[in-house]
This record gives structure tokens, sequence and C-alpha cells, in this order.
């Protein structure tokens, strides 16, 4: 997972993580840990869904934030 392209994702489109959360259904807390990877925490393939349908992510972009 590359925490720091994700956070700039999230940055890139005016998006918060409570705005992200919320959209994705997990609380902030649970998507900080999943973003951070706390606690053996890691993002489902629905949720991963989620995140490329919301910033419209292609293929190369998805496997490097979440696949690297």
């Amino acid at each position: 997972m590359n925490t720091s392209k994700l956070l700039g994702i999230i940055k890139e489109n005016n998006d918060t993580q409570e705005k992200l959360a919320d959209a994705i259904g997990l609380s902030r807390t649970r998507l900080s840990a999943k973003i951070h990877e706390r606690n053996g925490a890691s993002f489902n393939q629905p949720e991963i869904l989620a995140i490329k349908k919301r910033y419209h992510l292609d293929e190369i972009t998805l496997n490097a934030v979440f696949f690297n």
C-alpha cells in the first residue's frame, strides 16, 4: 500500500478522509487505520473498488496505490 499516493489522490480531488470514510462506509478511525496499515488493517476488494470509482482511477494508478 502506497500511503502517500492515496493521501495525495484524496487531496488532489479536494476531498477529506472524513468524506471518503463516509462514502465507503467506514468510520474515520477505521479508514485511517487502513490507510496507515495499523493493527493489520487493510482495504478489502469492495472498498478498493469504491475508491477507484470515487476518484476515477485507472488500473495503473490503482495498482500503484494498493498493490505496489
